[in-house]
């Protein structure tokens, strides 16, 4: 069985994976939860920032040479204003947290750590940099969405068991165009968080 390695990369060595990334994206993100209608030129744009942000991180799996999976990092301060402004709100300090953008892994190469590894590679980086917290966030859906798969297990064990905990009160909003659906529509983001 073909073994997956990861690579940590930052600053301008991070341009030479956008054109991947951004299909891998565009893939993974079209399946429950975010069942989002992506395209490659808007993930291209969005991947490019993060190779001027030297402070930035994408931790890169590849089976054999092909990239099946991808997480990337970035001081919350060089995110979206529409990131920052839930912890302003609530009084907390962006400049103390290094956020997880996203986690991207083919579904076929799930179950064998990498997920564990991406978290334990962000982590060791903002470290590194200085931060005190790390913090991602995720899409909030209905438990009665026609779209949940049957079965499906939300990930909030799994962040639980590396230490994050729902960061109370610290939520945003995002629009996006649902796979079928002709317009964007707001989506609710719960944030979580760890001490470093």
């Amino acid at each position: 069985m073909t073994e997956v390695s990861l690579e940590t990369l930052s600053g301008a060595a991070i341009a030479a994976v956008v054109e991947d990334l951004a299909q891998l994206r565009v893939r993974v993100f079209r399946d429950w939860p975010y069942l989002y209608e992506g395209s490659i030129e808007y993930e291209r744009k969005y991947l490019v920032k993060y190779a001027g942000i030297e402070t930035a991180t994408v931790v890169v799996a590849r089976a054999d040479s092909t990239i099946v999976g991808a997480s990337t990092a970035l001081p919350l301060l060089r995110a979206e204003e529409e990131l920052q402004a839930p912890f302003r709100r609530t009084g907390l300090d962006p400049a103390e947290f290094y956020y997880y953008g996203e986690s991207v892994l083919l579904p076929e190469w799930r179950g064998r750590g990498t997920g564990v590894a991406f978290f334990t590679a962000r982590e060791t980086r903002a470290r590194a940099l200085g931060f005190r917290f790390g913090t991602f966030c995720g899409v909030v859906r209905a438990a009665d969405h026609p779209a949940r798969p049957a079965g499906y297990v939300p990930l909030d064990g799994f962040w639980g068991h590396r230490g994050y905990a729902k960061l109370p009160g610290v939520t945003a909003s995002f629009s996006w165009r649902d796979v079928g659906d002709t317009e964007a529509t707001s989506k609710p983001m719960e944030f979580w968080s760890k001490r470093l």
